[in-house]
């Protein structure tokens, strides 16, 4: 019964939104499936990998060793509109402020402690957030790219949904929301390649390759997304979580051409190769969204707060640079909370590097095992 169903497990989809799913050109054998082929969820952990988490000398690595240097974000930083319209920031994970064309949008809101639907257990914040949420005041729409809890929050939406914003969030993840008190009426609940309007920009659900899930049983009733948010002046691109796949190309010519990205690029594993991007592959797809121009701005994303991978802390940052540097790509990589314009002055001062455990405790990355997948190195 969904009375004996903890509530942050949110809400299977039933009803009409059950027949939407149903319906969809996306949903086959009665689950979502991959731009690709069938969704694959990550199967239970291997011997391999847990030898992996266990290894002592791997896992000290996975976490900075002094404080992350988060900017004293204030409400002074939003008290004057962005020059060129287009205002970025980053505030942890895959947590985005985008200020675009004289709105603002919330990517991704994860303010909990922990990733988990408990507040007890489960991957913990490595730095806190940049400021609390009441500080940021009005907000025109929130963008959720799929249901994991460390994208899709229950006590950060319940904060949220006081202040009377609307959200834009992927089929099926509806569902959870109303269970959490969000009404009908302030969700646009899209399909892949369907749009919605609200405050003035056009929000996009766009493929992405990944899969969903928050209760015991993963039914793969939810769909994930990337999105596209399109102003009058700009538009902006959000990939949510996802593995690389050829579709880029083709949400670029689409949608494009793009002011700036935010791209997954952190908790890649060969354990699970399909469904989320190595920076390497990261920037790939920023090129591919660029149709294989690198002027746009690329912020990478889905790195630096929680640990849920196997690789070092700092290793997405690093990779992340040096392939956008042999690119030619423009990239900002600045510390939580700290606000820039795309079109602006670019963060890259690499403030990781003072916080990073010395790689000397592991043996080197080699970059040529490091996959590469057509960029150039």
């Amino acid at each position: 019964m969904s009375t004996l169903r903890p509530v942050a497990f949110g809400a299977d989809p039933t009803g009409e939104r059950m027949a939407r799913i149903r319906r969809s050109p996306h949903f086959a054998d009665g689950v979502f499936v991959n731009p690709t082929g069938p969704s694959q969820p990550p199967r239970g952990p291997s011997i391999a990998l847990i030898r992996t988490l266990l290894d002592k000398a791997e896992r000290v690595r996975r976490r900075p060793v002094g404080s992350v240097p988060v900017h004293p974000f204030t409400i002074a930083d939003l008290a004057k509109p962005p020059v060129t319209g287009l205002r970025l920031t980053w505030m942890g994970h895959s947590s985005v402020l985008a200020e675009i064309d004289g709105r603002r949008v919330l990517f991704d809101p994860v303010w909990s402690d922990r990733c988990s639907p408990f507040d007890f257990i489960g991957p913990r914040r490595v730095h806190p957030v940049p400021v609390p949420l009441k500080e940021l005041g009005h907000l025109d729409a929130v963008v959720i790219s799929h249901d994991h809890y460390d994208h899709l929050d229950l006590p950060t939406i319940r904060q949220l949904v006081r202040g009377g914003t609307k959200f834009a969030i992927p089929l099926g993840v509806g569902a959870h929301l109303e269970r959490w008190g969000v009404p009908a009426d302030r969700m646009a609940e899209l399909d892949w390649n369907e749009s919605a309007a609200i405050a003035g920009l056009t929000f996009t659900a766009t493929p992405a390759r990944h899969f969903c899930g928050r209760g015991l049983r993963n039914t793969q009733h939810t769909l994930w997304a990337s999105w596209v948010v399109k102003g009058p002046e700009h538009r902006v691109y959000h990939s949510g979580d996802t593995g690389y796949f050829s579709g880029f190309a083709d949400i670029g010519a689409e949608h494009g051409p793009f002011d700036a990205t935010m791209i997954q690029i952190g908790a890649y594993s060969d354990f699970w190769p399909d469904i989320h991007m190595t920076p390497e592959e990261g920037l790939r797809t920023h090129l591919d969204l660029g149709g294989g121009s690198p002027a746009s701005a690329l912020l990478p994303i889905h790195w630096g707060t929680f640990n849920l991978a196997p690789h070092p802390w700092d290793e997405p940052a690093e990779r992340t640079l040096a392939a956008a540097r042999a690119a030619g790509a423009p990239v900002a990589i600045p510390p939580p909370g700290k606000p820039f314009e795309p079109a602006g002055e670019l963060p890259t001062d690499p403030w990781w590097r003072p916080i990073a455990r010395p790689a000397a405790l592991t043996p080197a990355l080699n970059p040529a095992s490091a996959r590469q997948d057509g960029v150039p190195a």
